[in-house]
């Protein structure tokens, strides 16, 4: 939110919270537009069903809840922020996993020997699933997760994961490894626009923003 009020101000428009703290509503200075606080993970689909016509969100939240998602929405701007990976990690202690192919090989091999398909355990079933056919990966099953996706594979309940970072400390602390090719979707904070709302007011208001870059 900070950093949204920030890039929205240094281009001429004002956002503040109004209200307590525990209110989400807001108001905006300078532009014919009024404010809406709400989670991240909401957006996508209030800009979908044309309740908001525009949001701040990761484009991965966008592309993981929205099937077909440019039906629904376009992208205006990247707005430099809220950097993060979406990438494919397994154990450290896998040394002879070192690519995608490698894994292609240690799942056929794992569900060979074990009975049962390779354990991925992930938040983002749509946007893993869809990067590991382009992959030709098969042999393998998702794992859903809420809670701390990188402790999943310490506890057991998955081989590997497919989760979010910044950094990677988060899962190198956890003894995971990001596999080099496994790059699912680099995501940043980006503002989008309903493809139900007014265009001609989305494209003015591209226009002013575009302008003060």
């Amino acid at each position: 939110m900070d950093d949204t009020f920030r890039w929205f101000g240094q281009r001429g428009i004002t956002l503040s919270r109004s209200g307590s703290e525990r209110e989400y509503a807001g108001r905006v200075e300078g532009a014919d537009l009024s404010l809406v606080l709400l989670s991240a993970g909401e957006i996508p689909r209030e800009l979908a069903s044309g309740r908001i016509d525009l949001g701040v969100t990761g484009s991965d939240l966008v592309r993981e809840k929205l099937a077909g998602w440019r039906s629904d929405v376009q992208a205006l701007m990247p707005m430099g922020f809220g950097h993060a990976d979406l990438v494919l990690a397994v154990p450290a202690c896998w040394r002879d996993c070192e690519t995608l192919d490698d894994l292609a090989a240690i799942t056929r091999q794992f569900r060979a020997d074990h009975g049962f398909r390779l354990r991925i355990a992930t938040k983002y079933h749509r946007l893993v699933r869809a990067f590991l056919s382009e992959q030709e990966i098969a042999d393998y099953q998702l794992v859903d997760s809420q809670g701390a996706t990188e402790g999943t594979v310490a506890n057991l309940t998955a081989e590997a994961i497919a989760d979010i970072t910044s950094s990677g400390e988060t899962l190198r602390a956890n003894h995971l490894k990001i596999l080099p090719d496994a790059l699912i979707h680099a995501s940043q904070a980006t503002l989008f626009a309903s493809n139900k709302a007014d265009q001609d007011a989305v494209a003015a208001l591209s226009a002013r923003l575009a302008a003060e870059e």
